[in-house]
């Protein structure tokens, strides 16, 4: 009962990070990893595809170019929102469903994909999310993620933050969904053989602070790490700073930082 409430508690502050800021644009420099995995999940045209913790639809968006029929979830309903507005621009079909992660409201086998970018990997009992990837996928069927990975900038970028802001005891950092070892405990016995791809997802901005501040603004558990420090936030901002430029890679006076995250398929026993 109390590990029940504790993560209902996280739940909940979760909601809030990410609905604070602005998810959108930073969802739009990381579309191309969404674009990537559809293609190398080969959906079918007319296939029935779920898109867990899909923010503001990448991936969902992805699938329904190919013709697929596909239902967006999220437990953060204005993300949801511009996740249909951009589909309705595109004139493209796409349900929308407040769900969570770990209890996903669909009968067991309902999809023919089941599909996560960088979302999934934020649920805070990772077992249970996994279980529910593999419930609702039927016999046959894909499962296919993108998850940043523990040694990569992201990865580095939350442990950054984890310095100055601890997260809740107890619970497992987000990027091990990068890692092959525990992705193959979360779902090597639904997911036998699972396809694991080291990709790089490429930052681009003017300076290490050009990146520091859209991070602070834009993005949830950044801006969230930064009013919780609030007049001490300019440690954490000096950190962001050098990791960045601890990262870059470019050679003319811009940034460029490639972000390590692996490419999940696996095909459902």
């Amino acid at each position: 009962m109390t590990t029940t409430l504790a993560l209902d508690g996280i739940k909940a502050k979760q909601q809030k990070t990410w609905a604070s800021g602005d998810y959108g644009a930073v969802a739009a420099l990381i579309h191309p990893m969404a674009e990537l995995l559809v293609q190398s999940a080969d959906l079918s045209y007319g296939a029935r595809v779920l898109d867990v913790a899909a923010g503001t639809g990448n991936a969902s968006i992805a699938a329904a170019r190919c013709g697929c029929d596909v239902v967006a979830t999220d437990y953060v309903t204005a993300l949801l929102d511009r996740a249909r507005t951009r589909a309705q621009a595109e004139g493209l079909r796409l349900t929308t469903e407040e769900a969570d992660a770990e209890a996903l409201p669909y009968a067991d086998g309902s999809f023919d994909a089941v599909l996560s970018v960088v979302g999934v990997m934020f649920a805070p009992h990772q077992e249970v999310a996994a279980a529910e990837l593999a419930r609702v996928c039927r016999p046959g069927g894909t499962v296919a993620l993108a998850n940043w990975t523990p040694d990569g900038f992201i990865g580095h970028l939350f442990k950054t933050i984890g310095r100055h802001v601890p997260p809740p005891p107890g619970i497992s950092p987000p990027p091990l969904w990068g890692s092959s070892e525990r992705l193959r405990e979360l779902l090597g016995s639904s997911f036998p053989e699972l396809t694991i791809t080291p990709r790089d997802l490429v930052f681009r901005f003017a300076s290490a602070a050009g990146l520091a501040d859209y991070f602070r603004d834009n993005y949830g558990p950044t801006l969230k790490a930064f009013e919780a420090l609030g007049d001490n936030g300019k440690a954490l901002y000096d950190d962001i700073v050098a990791l960045a430029d601890e990262h870059n890679v470019a050679t003319d006076g811009t940034l460029k930082i490639p972000s390590r995250y692996v490419e999940v398929i696996g095909i459902r026993r």
